[in-house]
């Protein structure tokens, strides 16, 4: 099996060869290349040959387009703040929707056309051509509560679910109609899987989960299913609370982050295929390889058959390239 094969075999809950690995590496792919993090995300030249040349290195079975949850806002208007060696920010300060009217007056872009959406597109295309059938290519889009809490600032987002409930609604279903034609275009680009993160997701309780995101979610990734396209649902963070809805959102995959325990994510979760959940800047990065070793050995065992070998979220930059070697060579010799 190669890791396209082997990694449609475990969504489809078919036997495969070895347990699939799909870590997520950004800086870390960018400091295995040599290169600026700002080049890594500004450029989709330097992320496929990035990307590509740590799939090779550590055996992984997929290359990805994530780079930074900017890109949409950026293409929206939003002010990006860019650093030399660090991901992006967005200036929560001069949030685009600083001012609540102003969703009225925007518009959806047009993918291909904004200059960091059009270059993921790019992105996933290249990926396509040079690795073939061989790998599995990631797409990636923002999901509703981040990327809501992108546009109108995280702190004035988490009051506006009691201070503004129809204006929340209404953002949401604004993010999600942009990226599934977001998607839409990764997806005809060769992309095989879209990743959604929706880290702020794991901000809010059990209450607004269910009032506000998980409808939102789910619209996402039917609408993405729909496309065609397989559904890789990551919400880093604490999510103890969601993991019951999490698994209901029928996504293909699902992160499991570090604060979770796997059991409690299997017992949540029964049928789905979770993927972690090392703590990155943890064992991972920092203990031996042997104890990370039995860490993944652990998470397998917790997780059971239905698993994909990964950290809770990215691998930090300075991992131990001996350690992430630790991760990959247990998924070979484990089923």
């Amino acid at each position: 099996m190669n890791g396209r094969e082997r990694i449609t075999a475990r969504l489809a809950r078919r036997p495969a060869d070895h347990i699939p690995v799909m870590p997520i590496t950004m800086m870390f792919a960018a400091n295995q290349s040599g290169v600026k993090y700002r080049d890594y995300v500004t450029d989709h030249r330097v992320l496929v040959d990035a990307q590509l040349r740590v799939a090779e290195r550590f055996g992984f079975d997929y290359v990805s387009v994530i780079s930074d949850p900017a890109r949409e806002a950026h293409d929206l208007g939003a002010r990006i703040e860019f650093f030399d060696d660090q991901p992006p920010a967005l200036a929560e300060d001069h949030a685009l929707l600083g001012d609540k009217a102003t969703l009225l007056t925007l518009k959806i872009p047009e993918p291909c056309n904004g200059p960091r959406m059009s270059d993921r597109i790019a992105g996933v295309q290249l990926l396509r051509q040079r690795a073939g059938s061989d790998l599995l290519v990631e797409g990636w889009v923002e999901g509703p509560c981040a990327e809501a809490a992108d546009l109108r600032g995280i702190n004035a987002l988490m009051l506006d679910f009691y201070d503004d409930p129809a204006f929340v609604h209404d953002l949401f279903e604004f993010a999600v109609k942009m990226n599934l034609k977001f998607a839409k275009r990764q997806i005809a680009a060769g992309a095989d899987i879209i990743g959604i993160g929706d880290a702020a997701a794991s901000l809010v309780g059990p209450k607004i989960y269910n009032e506000f995101v998980w409808d939102a979610e789910c619209q996402l990734i039917e609408g993405i299913h729909a496309l065609g396209g397989l559904v890789r649902l990551h919400i880093c963070g604490n999510a103890k609370r969601i993991l019951e809805r999490m698994g209901q959102t029928r996504a293909d995959l699902i992160d499991i982050d570090f604060p979770v325990p796997m059991p409690a994510a299997r017992a949540a979760m029964p049928n789905a295929v979770l993927l972690g959940n090392l703590e990155p800047a943890g064992t991972l990065r920092s203990g031996t390889p042997d104890q990370v070793a039995g860490l993944i050995a652990q998470c397998h065992a917790d997780a059971g058959e239905y698993y994909i070998a990964g950290a809770g979220c990215e691998i930090c930059r300075d991992t131990p390239d001996a350690n992430v070697l630790a991760l990959t060579d247990y998924a070979r010799t484990h089923v």
